[in-house]
């Protein structure tokens, strides 16, 4: 496997994504206490976001396989991520019940999807890769 191919950005990528999330979960559960609204359910993006660390140590020993790993993870938190955002109407109306909830699942999502893209965007290159040096 020559260099180009093996300098991958997709670990670092999802060292950051992970950490993103992990913030934006202790954040947003720190608020709900702050609010006496704390419910566990506030720490799912960082649950994602520590999966999501652990997965970018498991691509810096099979790039592959982590990676897939990762974005299987983004994909099932981004779609985790859709019964909290059904409130976002409410949340801009100012009637939001809980408005940490709905603005962490916001944050999640986007950081999840723009990963998504990034990630799909990536294998693309590496299978072009692949094809013009086989």
């Amino acid at each position: 496997m020559t260099r180009e191919y093996s300098t991958s950005p997709m670990p670092r990528l999802t060292f950051i994504t992970g950490a993103i999330l992990v913030v934006v979960g202790v954040g947003g559960y720190l608020v709900s206490v702050a609010s006496d609204t704390a419910h566990w359910t506030a720490l799912i993006p960082a649950i994602i976001g520590a999966l999501l660390l652990l997965s970018g140590a498991i691509a810096l020993k099979n790039l592959m396989a982590g990676i897939h790993i990762a974005l299987l993870l983004a994909l099932l938190g981004a779609l985790g991520m859709i019964m909290p955002l059904q409130n976002l109407g409410a949340l801009f109306a100012g009637e939001a019940e809980r408005p940490a909830a709905v603005v962490s699942a916001l944050i999640s999502v986007i950081v999840l999807v723009v990963y998504l893209v990034l990630g799909v965007r990536s294998f693309l290159a590496a299978r072009r890769w692949k094809k013009e040096n086989a």
